[in-house]
């Protein structure tokens, strides 16, 4: 990781992506940790997930989400998440993440390590089809689970 700073209006390299409707800036990546902006439109969702080798967290800076865990385990719970919180979504796992709000959520998140989530983003930048989402995904150490009925 290079020294200095990057400013809110810019990313590494200025890279911008859009992933399942959202749009991802990222701001810092090492071997060790990996940490994004996020711009996640209303009624848009990431779909129930796995990072068996990282843990992840976010920072919500406005807006509100919902965080469901367990979906893999048939025993779903949700959290609300708001301005200021901090979702921590520990590697295993399994972790949905959902805008149900009616308006626009700001979000910092992170992994640590980074492993291959970087890589990832950038494969799927502007991927719409969930099957090929889910063959990428699954080739970079995250592992989806069909959407809930109810997603959005």
């Amino acid at each position: 990781m290079d020294s200095g700073v990057v400013t809110a209006s810019s990313g590494i390299e200025n890279i911008t992506w859009n992933v399942v409707g959202q749009t991802y800036v990222p701001k810092l990546i090492s071997p060790n940790a990996f940490v994004w902006h996020a711009i996640i439109p209303a009624e848009t969702f990431v779909p129930p997930h796995i990072h068996p080798t990282q843990d992840e967290w976010i920072t919500v800076l406005s807006g509100d989400l919902e965080v469901e865990f367990g979906h893999d385990e048939g025993n779903v719970t949700t959290h609300n998440a708001t301005a200021g919180d901090i979702v921590r979504m520990p590697m295993g796992r399994s972790h949905g993440i959902f805008n149900r709000s009616g308006a626009e959520a700001r979000c910092i998140f992170g992994v640590a390590p980074s492993r291959k989530l970087f890589d990832l983003f950038q494969a799927l930048d502007g991927v719409t089809d969930p099957a090929e989402l889910t063959r990428l995904s699954a080739l970079h150490e995250v592992d989806f689970l069909p959407p809930p009925p109810d997603a959005q």
